[in-house]
């Protein structure tokens, strides 16, 4: 039989503070308490509850405000997309993976944003459009425009689990890969071009299909870009699981 792994007491401690705040018994904004109150609540020495406040610094949960002070406080998305930015890497997810992903997200988000448009959301995509046809006559890669351009479109939706979905698969990783599309396929920024007038298009006609549609089309021209792309640094062809083993 083997042997019972035993949780750090810091980590309890944390974890213990950390279901209080996802509970709403700790707010953000509010105080900690002190770390002798948090001793005699937990029964544990300063050492532990100053480890504890280590951890859940480092997690975003508590942020200082002075040497004494400690508040509650809640990840921001870009705090989560580091975190999830190192997963990724760690866990060695592949292209193919990450195309999957989106292909499943982006498509429901898209029709969302379709029957929940708005006039300065809309006219915030055309701006953007603007921004990314004068990067591509300047042959600039539009990889932060067209990061942006999903942001909008993600908002729109007004689904906050498809945001935050949205958010962490758009995030250093994939836009690495858009990159790396847009510097070796040489239609790739007019392509993209097209895809975005349409979408603008149905979006603002409210027509969840045809949005639906061409968000689709626009994945899988990137699955085919990547593919190309890879060709022309190997000088071969990618067969489509080869493709999907190139990691992030």
């Amino acid at each position: 039989m083997g042997k019972l792994r035993r949780v750090p007491g810091y980590r309890a401690l944390a974890e213990a503070i950390t279901e209080r705040v996802l509970a709403g018994e700790m707010r953000a904004g509010e105080s900690l308490p002190t770390e002798m109150e948090l001793c005699e609540a937990f029964g544990v020495n300063r050492s532990t509850v100053r480890e504890a406040i280590r951890v859940l610094e480092e997690a975003r949960l508590l942020r200082r405000e002075s040497a004494k002070r400690l508040v509650v406080s809640h990840p921001s998305p870009a705090d989560i997309g580091q975190q999830f930015e190192r997963m990724l890497r760690l866990q060695e997810i592949s292209f193919g993976e990450l195309f999957e992903a989106v292909s499943v997200v982006e498509p429901p988000m898209i029709r969302l944003a379709a029957t929940r448009r708005s006039a300065p959301l809309l006219d915030e995509l055309e701006g953007l459009l603007r921004r990314i046809e004068a990067g591509v006559a300047a042959a600039e890669p539009p990889t932060e425009l067209n990061a942006e351009f999903s942001n909008v479109v993600a908002r729109m939706s007004g689904n906050r689990a498809l945001i935050l979905a949205h958010g962490q698969l758009n995030g250093r990783s994939y836009r690495r890969f858009q990159t790396f599309v847009f510097e070796n396929v040489a239609v790739a920024g007019q392509r993209l071009l097209v895809a975005r007038r349409a979408i603008l298009a149905a979006l603002r006609a409210g027509d969840a299909d045809e949005a639906e549609r061409w968000m689709l089309r626009q994945i899988r021209d990137f699955r085919r870009g990547y593919e190309l792309a890879l060709a022309s640094r190997t000088g071969s062809a990618p067969t489509a699981s080869r493709a999907a083993r190139t990691s992030a």
